[in-house]
């Protein structure tokens, strides 16, 4: 899927959404995650809203910012299916230690994962591999979909993380990469239209569905029985 098959319809802000309510086909729930202070509420800001707030301060436990979009998939001779209707619900979780048994309790319920860390911040980008530990012990699966983002990336003259290194980490964990910017959006869309096309997909090809969380499929919407009937369990067989 390319990335303007993900077509955005709306301005983000939870009272200012285009559909109606209950208009839209999936619900999908993304968590993002990271050290403290490595932009993640920032990066979420951009997304929904195509804004920079400098002025946000540490969020204490968790928060969520919330999005509708337009899916399209490709069928394999490379047409355009149908549009699903997708209301994003992008989870911020606070990044310090202290809040880490509130923030992995969300963790099961998330479908797709943003795994931010700070170009400038080197400790930041080590931290990764404890972050990816804490995914494989408490998401749905031991090999949920992520996407890892460098942010901060306008910053090049603090830059302490080079780009060689992100993109060796990044496939070790067969995981996307991408450097960002949630000052001024560079790739924050992006990231994101990859980290729903990854859960989409997954969703397509799972011949078993109990990863799938309750209420992700909307009764008003695509009525497959082999996605909204979800057996007990919480892994994915993919």
């Amino acid at each position: 899927m390319s990335h303007e098959d993900v077509q955005k319809t709306g301005e983000g802000r939870r009272s200012g959404l285009t559909m109606s309510d209950g208009d839209y086909d999936y619900l999908i729930k993304f968590l993002a995650l990271g050290d403290s202070g490595v932009g993640k509420t920032s990066f979420l800001y951009q997304y929904t809203d195509g804004k920079f707030n400098s002025k946000f301060i540490t969020t204490v436990g968790i928060d969520f910012r919330e999005k509708r979009v337009v899916y399209k998939s490709r069928d394999a001779d490379g047409s355009s299916g149908r549009g699903q209707k997708i209301h994003m619900q992008l989870w911020d979780t606070a990044g310090q230690e202290r809040f880490r048994s509130l923030t992995t309790a969300f963790f099961r319920d998330a479908m797709g994962f943003l795994l931010l860390f700070d170009l400038t911040n080197e400790q930041s980008f080590l931290n990764v591999r404890n972050w990816m530990s804490q995914l494989q012990i408490h998401a749905y699966c031991e090999n949920p979909d992520i996407v890892l983002c460098g942010n901060k990336c306008d910053l090049s003259d603090q830059r302490a993380v080079r780009e060689e290194e992100a993109r060796e980490l990044a496939e070790k964990y067969g995981v996307p990469y991408f450097e960002t910017s949630a000052a001024n959006g560079d790739n924050v869309n992006q990231a994101v239209d990859v980290l729903l096309d990854l859960i989409m997909k997954r969703m397509e090809r799972c011949v078993d569905k109990s990863w799938i969380p309750d209420g992700t499929v909307r009764t008003n919407g695509p009525l497959h029985s082999d996605l909204s009937e979800n057996s007990e369990g919480n892994k994915c067989a993919c």
